[in-house]
């Protein structure tokens, strides 16, 4: 408690509506995350979300949360209430620990999971809900945002010999793989993605069973999207197995979709490359920045020298990989 800057006390207390202490909580990589335990017995998590002029973090959550809720789709916290003035949110707060290691049966349970989610974009109150953060609705976007990717940590590796060789072995792997022109997927094929989701945002009930946070990227996506990050994302690499029960699932969720195999084909192994950039981002002044916000920053260097090892890791795997 006494680490917890007064106005933060103030500004949870405003928010519960009632006299608060608050304390310190494991966060993500950009948000700051702290625990409110009010008067009444109530508990919260106060999330202060980064600064960001490119993406509305906050309202991006706090909409989606609300929508979750009111479409009953539970395991995830409740937006109670928020502060555009301090960049806050208040939400419920989640009882449990990271997933570490995985248990049968919590594929099955992601899986269900985004069903539900996927239930509720056919509400019509979803139509209201904007686009996810970086959608990649077409093969044309897909290719626009790998090369902004690769300009952007091209000027940073003016001066790292490591980081040119990566991003010419993928460059050269994008230039392989580029697929045909696939034009925008129409609302009624899109769903609502979490996007920035798997065990990696996770966290395990005393019952075992999972709850899932961080809806910061929220929005309407093409479905591919969605399957393809839950696939590659680094943060919670799947086994083998892992990823063929996930794969099943996923095409039971979503195949119904327009091409959706054949858009899987062209698109999975660029979204694999998209995120071999993504991991790269430490590179960048402002990603180190966001980081030191919520209070992650470490040895540079030795930061830098993981996600190079993850960026070749990835795109070994992309060459490797055949439809």
């Amino acid at each position: 408690m006494s680490s917890v800057r007064a106005d933060l006390v103030q500004l949870a207390a405003s928010l519960a509506g009632e006299a608060v202490s608050v304390e310190r909580a494991a966060g993500g990589g950009n948000s700051r995350i702290f625990r409110v335990d009010a008067r009444s017995g109530k508990q919260f998590a106060l999330k202060l979300y980064p600064r960001d002029p490119a993406r509305d973090r906050l309202g991006q959550e706090f909409e989606a949360l609300e929508f979750l809720s009111f479409a009953g789709v539970d395991r995830v916290p409740k937006a109670v209430a928020h502060s555009r003035e301090h960049g806050a949110a208040l939400l419920t707060w989640l009882e449990g620990e990271p997933v570490g290691e995985r248990q049968p049966g919590d594929v099955a349970e992601l899986g269900r999971f985004l069903s539900a989610v996927h239930r509720a974009s056919t509400r019509p109150e979803a139509t209201a809900i904007r686009q996810g953060s970086e959608a990649v609705l077409g093969s044309a976007e897909l290719l626009r945002q790998l090369q902004t990717r690769l300009d952007r940590l091209s000027t940073a590796a003016a001066e790292h010999a490591s980081l040119r060789e990566v991003l010419g072995g993928i460059a050269e792997e994008v230039d392989r793989r580029r697929p045909r022109l696939w034009p925008d997927l129409a609302r009624e094929q899109q769903t609502l993605s979490p996007s920035d989701i798997g065990f990696h945002n996770a966290l395990r009930r005393r019952d075992g069973s999972l709850e899932f946070v961080d809806f910061e990227y929220f929005g309407w996506d093409d479905p591919v999207k969605l399957v393809s990050d839950v696939l590659w994302h680094p943060g919670h690499r799947l086994t083998p197995a892992e990823a063929v029960e996930f794969r099943s699932l996923a095409a039971d969720v979503y195949s119904a979709g327009r091409d959706f195999e054949a858009r899987f084909a062209a698109f999975f192994p660029l979204f694999g490359l998209r995120w071999a950039l993504i991991v790269l981002n430490e590179f960048l002044p402002d990603v180190r920045e966001r980081r030191e916000f919520a209070g992650q920053s470490g040895n540079r260097l030795e930061t830098e020298e993981r996600q190079l090892g993850k960026a070749r890791d990835l795109v070994e795997r992309v060459r490797a990989w055949n439809p």
